[in-house]
């Protein structure tokens, strides 16, 4: 294929979501020449949908007791005995300065109320499932998400760096020598162009279309698990999606993105009951509603299950002890999405499901963004870290997408400067580097159904063989001709990296649950599996990251 057009840069960050947003702007005040690639537009990814808030703890704000020690604990707790302890401390020690950098960039969060006059004067903290203490901070009641994205694209359409829309990431461009030498994109139609660049940054979220449901938009397509995998990176952890438990369900049939009900909602004391009106974490958690969310997920479902001829699809959060005014005003956006199926969380449980939320593994990176590949990085909810582990602790990932975004930007100007990273120089480009090739292109509502049925939250070898076994048939093997085609493509090779992986682990930990093997087995699989694709292409799993010394 020739390009119809050609731009160089020294870094191409793809994905407009806070880990990247970070990235380009610490990059361009370093002096780099940076391009921001985004499929859609600038505000369409998963952080503007972040309600809960940002988990740290901030000098002179922190509840009494509280540590960034304290903090660890409880993500390694939560992560089931498979974070990187080091990665864990490294992040969220760095966390008061990344929340302090972006206040200083405009970001406001929400102060303390009259009802707390021991904060007046400091920011309102909240508590979620799995910490021991209140330490999220939050805007807009529950629109952190949105508040954290408006600061970070001011400060971008303020910068001298170039953001290129409707524009989706088809391929990695690699060097003769291996090394980065930048981006295939495809323009909506379907025009090809290739920025030239020694270092990309993937930063494109997750891949919550995999499955039926899910709190992520429309563009969490596993675009950046694929364009690492054929660029020569590996994945880890990714059999570890977490599943939101309390995600608004509008009725049965229902399928597409849906609105979360943030678990701040039970940090304010709300519960979850079943239909008869029994609380569902009664006697399952020392901390109840609180829980890790994967515990809480699992309960939920083992009660569905348990109902009379098995019949119910989802459970209640009775929030009805709040306040009618404290509601509206502390949970604007759950108030509106409930409002709008005809719920009044004032006077009536509101009704919810878990629902595919988070992938807690991906590109396996440093801490600083770096991958096995000279010149690629990533960041965000597509990298693999070691901070999640195989569960992620609530509001963990604004957190490490401020901390990580900024990182990597610093590693991509030491790399570039000591030549480490993938320089014009260190090899040739030519057409044929850059050419796509034919690859399977999944029936997405048909890989939507197999994942969702036989690889969700409850999963078992003969369900994974299904999967398996169906995926290829399903496809389509062509070349990609536009925006539909590289999702369609790039959920395909996600899905069968996630089901080896899944079928592989045969214990249950944290988001993984297999019924077949329902016991954690910290003697055989205390270790992160890792996923890489063989000459032909294929999925392999490849040596595994062993873990030491943590919960």
């Amino acid at each position: 294929m020739t390009s119809r057009w050609e731009a160089t840069a020294d870094l191409v960050v793809v994905g407009t979501g806070v880990a990247g947003l970070s990235a380009a702007l610490e990059a361009t005040r370093a002096g780099l020449r940076v391009v921001v690639v985004t499929k859609a537009e600038a505000d369409a990814g998963n952080t503007r949908w972040a309600q809960g808030g940002v988990a740290v703890v901030l000098p002179g704000e922190h509840e009494p007791g509280d540590s960034v020690r304290r903090h660890v604990h409880d993500t390694l707790v939560a992560g089931a005995g498979l974070c990187d302890p080091a990665a864990v401390a490294t992040i969220l020690a760095d966390g008061p300065d990344a929340v302090a950098r972006l206040r200083a960039g405009g970001a406001a969060f929400d102060p303390a109320g009259d009802d707390q006059p021991d904060r007046r004067g400091r920011l309102a903290l909240a508590r979620e499932g799995g910490h021991t203490a209140f330490r999220v901070v939050h805007a807009g009641g529950d629109a952190t998400g949105a508040e954290v994205e408006r600061a970070l694209l001011a400060g971008v359409r303020n910068q001298r760096l170039t953001l290129l829309e409707r524009h989706v990431a088809a391929s990695v461009v690699r060097t003769e020598v291996g090394a980065v030498g930048g981006l295939l994109v495809l323009a909506d139609d379907g025009v090809a162009g290739i920025l030239r660049a020694p270092a990309v940054l993937l930063a494109t979220g997750g891949l919550g279309q995999l499955y039926e449901t899910t709190t992520n938009p429309d563009v969490a397509t596993a675009d950046g698990i694929a364009l690492a995998l054929r660029a020569g990176a590996s994945v880890a952890d990714l059999e570890f999606v977490q599943f939101h438990p309390t995600v608004l369900y509008p009725g049965r049939g229902a399928t597409g993105s849906r609105p979360l009900v943030t678990e701040a909602v039970r940090g304010e004391g709300a519960v979850l009951v079943d239909a008869a009106g029994k609380p569902v974490m009664a006697g399952v958690h020392p901390l109840g509603d609180l829980a890790p969310r994967d515990v809480v997920s699992a309960a939920i479902i083992r009660r569905l299950a348990d109902a009379p001829g098995g019949v119910d699809d989802h459970v209640f959060l009775d929030a009805t002890h709040l306040r009618a005014e404290a509601f509206r005003t502390r949970f604007p956006t759950v108030y509106a999405a409930c409002r709008a199926i005809g719920v009044d969380p004032e006077s009536e449980p509101i009704p919810v499901a878990p629902s595919a939320h988070f992938s807690c593994g991906g590109v396996v990176t440093t801490v600083d963004g770096r991958t096995a590949v000279p010149g690629l990085y990533a960041a965000g909810e597509v990298a693999r870290t070691g901070l999640h582990g195989a569960n992620r602790l609530a509001s963990n990932s604004l957190l490490e997408g401020l901390v990580v975004g900024h990182r990597t930007a610093r590693a991509v100007v030491a790399d570039l400067s000591a030549g480490q990273a993938g320089r014009r120089s260190a090899g040739r480009i030519d057409d044929g580097d850059v050419a796509l090739v034919p690859e399977p292109v999944a029936d997405r509502p048909g890989l939507q159904q197999l994942m969702s049925r036989h690889a969700a939250i409850g999963r078992d070898q003969a369900g994974l063989a299904i999967v398996a076994k169906s995926l290829d048939a399903m496809a389509t093997r062509t070349t990609p001709a536009g925006r539909a085609d590289v999702e369609d493509a790039a959920l395909h090779l996600a899905a069968r990296a996630l089901v080896l992986a899944a079928s592989t682990r045969t214990e249950s930990r944290g988001c993984h649950v297999r019924h077949d093997h329902p016991v954690r087995d910290d003697q055989r699989w205390r270790r992160s599996l890792v996923v890489g694709l063989d000459e032909s292409g294929e999925p392999t799993l490849l040596p595994a990251l062993d873990l030491g010394g943590v919960a």
